[in-house]
């Protein structure tokens, strides 16, 4: 075994089929014909001198030894990573790249401020991942990006976790619900109101499940989704009420498609966190966004005043495709 006659190349395109565990999603990753990079990974193979892959049904996996060279290949892109950003830190904050993954909810307003700071900076390459919290810590095991946005810091994980705006949660029900035009809804009144909720693990349901908790209210869960859209879309149709972040239904407050309820209380005060692994030497141009995220994070939407009369709801617009 001579590993001195693997390309860079070869390793590269080994790391995609590994992460991807697919030889057709990791050559549409990288732009290659399927055939290209099959003999690559055969020639990466016989420098080996073991399989790398074993195929059973339609699915590959990875050997002992790939699995092996597969965390080799993820080091040495890990360290090529690390000498791009001190090259690009030489020549200032105005070169190099940033990679930043942010919660499905932060959607609707850090894009705007990333987009403000590529501005700013234009030298600086930039790549946006957005999941929901499940994808967001994977990525941060797997230390895929530069800085992470969510709500809700991991407690399991050893990293940064550094608040820089408010995040706060609202109840949100349909124009026609019977509390609406309450005031001051005691916790216990939504005793068996059915509730829209998102995904086992998101920071909103963790923490309206504790502020339940708390007040010993047991909400039923009429429906579970993935996304805030799917959940404001349901709630206006009126499946149930919903906590949610208060950036995410601005629109939907002041059409009068969503109302905002008055229960004691909410809104539950959270904050957005910037999060990275403990040691992580941060590039420049991560350090320049971390900084721009605080001296130029717009102030939270405020929660509306909850309405005291039902409203006749505006024109319901169409459901929005896909998740956030």
């Amino acid at each position: 075994m001579h590993l001195r006659h693997a390309t860079l190349h070869q390793l590269r395109i080994f790391g995609a089929v590994a992460r991807h565990g697919s030889f057709a999603r990791a050559a549409e990753a990288l732009h290659l014909s399927p055939p290209t990079l099959s003999l690559q990974v055969k020639q990466l193979a016989g420098t080996v001198g073991q399989p790398l892959f074993e195929q059973l049904g339609k699915k590959i996996y990875l050997t002992a030894a790939g699995q092996a060279l597969a965390e080799a290949c993820q080091d040495v892109e890990q360290r090529l990573e690390r000498l791009s950003q001190d090259l690009a830190a030489l020549r200032g904050v105005e070169k190099g790249s940033l990679r930043v993954a942010i919660l499905t909810t932060v959607k609707y307003t850090v894009p705007k401020l990333l987009g403000s700071f590529c501005v700013a900076h234009p030298g600086i390459e930039v790549a946006m991942q957005v999941g929901n919290r499940e994808n967001l810590l994977q990525r941060l095991a797997g230390n895929q990006d530069d800085l992470y946005i969510m709500g809700q810091p991991p407690e399991h994980m050893d990293v940064v976790c550094e608040p820089f705006a408010d995040n706060p949660l609202v109840l949100v029900a349909p124009p026609g619900h019977p509390l609406v035009g309450q005031t001051a809804i005691p916790p216990q009144r939504l005793a068996g109101e059915p509730f829209v909720v998102r995904e086992p693990g998101s920071g909103t349901r963790l923490t309206s499940e504790r502020f339940f908790a708390s007040h010993a209210v047991h909400p039923s869960t009429r429906l579970e989704v993935s996304s805030h859209e799917a959940i404001k879309q349901t709630v206006a149709g009126g499946l149930g009420l919903a906590v949610v972040s208060a950036s995410t239904v601005v629109a939907e407050l002041a059409l009068g498609e969503l109302v905002q309820l008055d229960v004691q209380g909410f809104p539950l005060v959270r904050h957005w966190y910037v999060v990275y692994p403990r040691g992580k030497r941060l590039s420049a141009a991560a350090q320049a966004f971390k900084a721009w995220l605080y001296d130029h994070r717009a102030a939270p939407a405020a929660p509306s005043r909850p309405v005291t009369t039902a409203r006749r709801p505006g024109r319901r617009r169409p459901p929005t495709a896909g998740g956030g």
